[in-house]
Formats: C-alpha cells, structure tokens, sequence
C-alpha cells in the first residue's frame, strides 16, 4: 500500500485523525502548554503561559482582551487556541473554565520545579520526583487511548516489528524490543540509521514500525519510517510534538509529555520517562491481547534466566 493510498484510507474511513478531532479536556490543557510552548514563537508562548497560568482570570476575557493582556494580537491568540488543539478562541474558553473549576475544587495548580547548582541532595530528590511525576501524569493525561488501542492490535498481529531510536530515544526502543521478545514476538531495535533503513526496505503489510522520537524531527529516525510506511506496514509515532515531521508518515501517534528542559534537567531526561511509559502501556496491552501465548513465554524466559539471579555456591533466600 503506498502513501497516497493510505492517506486517502486514512481521511475517509470516519475514524480520528493521529492527533484526534476532539478538544482536549479541560485537564490536558496545562500537560499540552507544556509539551508545545518550547515549539511556540515567543507570542503565542505569552499566551499558552497566560492562560495555562491563570484559567480563571482568562476564561473571562474576550479574544480582545487576552490579547491585550499578553501583548500580542487577537490572530496570535486564536493560532495559539488552534494549536493546542481547539477549534477556535470559544473552545478555548470553555476549556479554561472547567480547568479553573477543577482547581477550585481542590487540585494543586501546576509547578515546574527548577533545579539550582547549589540545591542539597534532598532538594534535587524531591524536585525530581515531582517532575517525574508531573511528566507521567501529563502523558497519561494526554494520551490518545484509542490510538494506542489501534497500534497495540497492531502489534499483536505483526509479522515483525522495527524499532528506531537514536540517543535516549534509541534507549527506549531497545527497551520495548527487549519486552516484545520476552513474550514470545519477533522485534528488533535499530540504533544505526543506515541499518535501520535497510531493514525497514523488508517491511511489508502485516509488519509494524515505531519511531521514538522527543522532537518528532530526527532525520535518522523519521527516514526508516518513511521507507517502512511506503512499504506498507503500520508505522507508530511516539513524540512529544504531534504536528512534528515523523508523525506525517504515522498511521498512528502517541504524544508524550515533557517537563520544562533547564541547564542541569536536559529534556532528554524527561521525555525519556514519558516514552518509557508510553512502551510499558504498548507492552501489556500486547501481553493481554496475546496472553495465551505471552504467559507461557514470559515463564520460559524467567526460568532460563532465574539461576542467574542465585547466589553462587548456595541458595536463593
């Protein structure tokens, strides 16, 4: 199946688009901010700020009024509405009230903690932890259930699945091919560009390819998807920037969350955790839909490796 034809299958079976057709939740707001201000011009991230900053107070403005607030221009803020994903500077609004009223109720707004060259141990623990925690709240908030359903059948039924990560991505990509291949699937994970490329010539319907990649814009990542959508298989994005380059060739996008990138917090630190949740979601989805065959695997592989774990020349206690 080539490009063309799939998009056409894509535009016309009444399904969601890889970004969804629907507003975000009221909820996801504050994660989207998040995700897409670094991607943002400078206005339109006065904006997504402001409003992100104070729900309440923003709700009750007109498009006029933000504007005026933040600097910028009523075109500024409807291009901000639009792209976190509302259809106008209404929707928006709406959105912004039940986000106030969520925090009324007694939610903790949401704190980006940054960490200091002379902050104690402590202190760095526990501003870690909240942003761990933050992220993986974020990308589960955010996270498109329907198009991770899709891509976990997907991955149920494939012939053979390519995995392509490169830095910290390809970390994450070794990860989840390490999980397929405990339950029993074939996976494999490609680091090297030129090999990835060449694997992804051998893909053909039936066959699954994921790219992992934080800014959704690595060249070496988004040619083997390219060559594998053109082949026919089913291609996976997992990005924190769903309107990215790779997700152009994705029959399916999974979008992360990140916190904010700070000298000593690179983003590679955070988008890691996010994607690592997002593969643990694919796997045990994969696991239960082919559990028949995954128990007995994972069994297998746990007996030929649980010597391993004893100590030598005694028992395990």
């Amino acid at each position: 199946m080539t490009r063309d034809v799939k998009e056409t299958f894509r535009k016309t079976d009444g399904a969601p688009g890889p970004t969804g057709d629907r507003p975000p939740a009221p909820a996801v707001l504050a994660a989207k901010v998040r995700t897409l201000a670094p991607s943002m011009t400078r206005s339109m991230q006065r904006v997504a700020e402001t409003v992100a900053g104070d729900p309440a107070g923003c709700a009750a403005l007109t498009v006029t009024g933000l504007a005026e607030l933040t600097g910028t221009s009523e075109a500024t803020v409807v291009r901000t509405a639009r792209l976190l994903g509302y259809p106008g500077y209404r929707d928006l609004r709406l959105a912004l009230a039940g986000l106030a009223a969520q925090q009324q109720s007694g939610r903790a707004p949401a704190i980006t903690t940054d960490i200091a060259v002379d902050d104690p141990i402590a202190d760095v623990v526990a501003k870690l932890a909240y942003d761990e925690q933050q992220t993986l709240a974020d990308t589960a908030a955010g996270l498109d259930t329907a198009q991770l359903d899709a891509a976990v059948t997907a991955l149920a039924a494939a012939g053979r699945t390519d995995v392509y990560g490169v830095g910290a991505s390809g970390l994450v990509a070794q990860d989840l091919t390490q999980k397929l291949l405990r339950i029993g699937l074939i996976a494999h994970a490609h680091g090297d560009p030129h090999l990835a490329v060449t694997n992804a010539v051998q893909l053909r319907a039936g066959d699954v390819a994921i790219a992992i990649t934080h800014s959704g814009s690595t060249g070496d990542v988004i040619e083997p998807l390219r060559v594998a959508f053109e082949r026919g298989a089913t291609t996976v994005a997992i990005t924190g920037r769903p309107d990215s380059p790779v997700t152009q060739y994705a029959d399916h996008v999974l979008t992360t969350s990140t916190s904010r990138e700070s000298e000593l917090r690179p983003a590679a630190m955070s988008s890691r955790t996010s994607q690592l949740l997002v593969v643990d979601c694919l796997f045990v989805g994969v696991a239960q839909r082919t559990y028949e065959s995954a128990a007995p695997a994972l069994a297998a592989s746990y007996e030929a490796l649980a010597h391993r774990h004893r100590p030598r020349g005694g028992t395990q206690r």
